[in-house]
């Protein structure tokens, strides 16, 4: 699954550990999740998009 986090959080002016301590996670989650290289539970994604105010499906898009 492809996300925008990155471009969000820099968007936002956060840090990796800003961003982390929003989402009660570790900094190393946020990077794996930034990569691509894990993708978030439901509950996560729902925080995630709490966080920066946008449904999840501009946050998240499956791969083709």
């Amino acid at each position: 699954m492809r996300n925008h986090l990155k471009k969000l959080r820099n968007e936002q002016g956060w840090s990796q550990a800003e961003l982390a301590d929003r989402l009660d996670v570790s900094r190393q989650t946020v990077i794996a999740l930034e990569r691509g290289k894990y993708d978030p539970s439901l509950p996560l994604a729902f925080r995630i998009a709490k966080v920066f105010l946008l449904p999840i499906e501009q946050i998240f898009e499956p791969d083709d």
